[in-house]
């Protein structure tokens, strides 16, 4: 697997814990080609502060049992309405719905390309928490 790639599942798979976990409007974003600061980021909005916390507790207790990768950094504003996870190539931001839509991240980085909902689903597949009680269900 080479560095994109790595970085990209990566991503793909912080989307889907994120969507598994309720996130709204999840979105990557391959920054790789118009900054150095990551090869991605990962953005979802959540509904209130207590989820804005759950949700990137969520990523890191993922991240950290599948791909064994903590955090580089963590920040969060003092309200806990905006909480970001560093992992060096993919950069997560976990928003309250009103900093998502007062900060708009998309429309700032619209030189970025978006992985397609679709795409992402079906590279992280395999990292499901419903695929796999769905799968032990079958058995």
């Amino acid at each position: 697997m080479t560095k994109d790639t790595d970085s990209k599942l990566l991503a793909c798979v912080i989307a889907r814990v994120l969507d598994d976990k309720l996130g709204k409007d999840v979105s990557i974003l391959n920054i790789g080609h118009v900054s150095s600061l990551a090869d991605y980021f990962v953005l979802v909005t959540g509904d209130s502060t207590p989820q804005v916390k759950a949700l990137m507790e969520a990523v890191k207790e993922n991240i950290k049992k599948n791909f064994a990768r903590s955090p580089v950094r963590i920040e969060s504003d003092t309200k806990n309405r905006w909480n970001l996870l560093d992992y060096g190539d993919v950069v997560v931001h976990i928003l309250h719905r009103d900093e998502r839509e007062a900060y708009a991240i998309e429309k700032f980085w619209n030189n970025a390309y978006s992985i397609l909902d679709d795409e992402w689903r079906e590279i992280s597949k395999d990292y499901s928490i419903y695929e796999e009680s769905y799968k032990k269900e079958r058995v």
